[in-house]
């Protein structure tokens, strides 16, 4: 294969003496050098807009969106799909990262396992992927056939397909219905996209998730009215939603979080409509969890 195509396999030229800089020149150089990263983010917007549209028509025919990749850019993926649960309340299985050679992966390369292309496909077959999916298939490099074979086997099946790479031209984009292509230039590390090209994945893998959970009702204002109180802070953070969400008392957030079993999303439709939670919980089902629609 020939990688000296590739941007992220290229040398950086500001940093040909980085083993003789000083700490403080090192910080620098990368912090002058991650300041372009949201400036390549901002190009592909357009391209970052469909696939949110792509995942919200999955998340409304109750698929689920699937994150694929291998070393940092699969562990990105189960990353941004394991903050899914706590942050929007979401099932394990809606949003899901599945990283070429399974979770041990996640600590310790497994040798070969990007390499196939057979085994992008299994990991499909083994979650029983539908045409309801959709499917992000992440390569820093964009060529990585465990998410080439993933994201073929995905257009087999009639699932929405993304690819996510850090090259322009990059091979992933020829399997993929939508293509976000994000270019930050050499690394300070030749070759280390954990580095640039890890910190626009997360950028974008953000976007992907939030504004897909927005797109379903999973956010009222700017708040997390589906978070999980699975802690003490989280159930202190949750009383404070309700108090920001309908401009109550601390009193009567806790007093209403009671009520509706500890349910963020209902204790303020319980609030703002004056309802009990029978039929708080009917009138938020009408609304398909938008909050804001059972004010209408």
């Amino acid at each position: 294969m020939d990688l000296s195509r590739l941007t992220t396999e290229n040398r950086n030229q500001k940093t040909m003496n980085l083993d003789e800089l000083p700490v403080h020149d090192v910080l620098q150089l990368m912090n002058t050098e991650d300041h372009g990263v949201p400036e390549g983010v901002q190009k592909a917007l357009p391209q970052i807009e469909a696939a949110v549209k792509a995942i919200i028509n999955s998340f409304q025919k109750d698929g689920r969106l699937i994150y694929m990749g291998a070393g940092t850019s699969g562990r990105l993926g189960v990353l941004d799909a394991a903050e899914c649960v706590p942050t929007f309340g979401t099932e394990p299985e809606m949003v899901q990262g599945l990283i070429a050679g399974g979770m041990a992966a996640m600590t310790v390369a497994v040798e070969g396992a990007e390499d196939s292309a057979a085994l992008g496909q299994e990991d499909l077959v083994a979650i029983n992927l539908t045409a309801n999916d959709t499917v992000v298939g992440i390569a820093a490099s964009g060529r990585t056939p465990y998410v080439i074979g993933g994201l073929d086997y995905a257009k087999q099946v009639g699932a929405a397909t993304v690819s996510l790479a850090c090259n322009f031209d990059a091979a992933i984009s020829q399997h993929a219905a939508i293509n976000i292509e994000v270019e930050v230039g050499a690394e300070i590390l030749t070759g280390s996209t954990r580095l640039k090209s890890g910190t626009a994945q997360k950028l974008i893998l953000n976007m992907l998730s939030t504004a897909s959970m927005i797109g379903i009702g999973k956010v009222y204002k700017n708040l997390m009215v589906d978070v999980k109180p699975t802690n003490e802070k989280l159930v202190e953070r949750a009383k404070r939603i309700i108090m920001a969400a309908t401009d109550c008392s601390y009193d009567v957030a806790a007093q209403q979080f009671t009520a509706a079993d500890e349910n963020v999303k209902l204790a303020i439709v319980m609030i703002l409509t004056d309802l009990p939670l029978k039929e708080a919980k009917l009138k938020l089902k009408q609304a398909k969890g938008f909050v804001r629609q059972t004010t209408h």
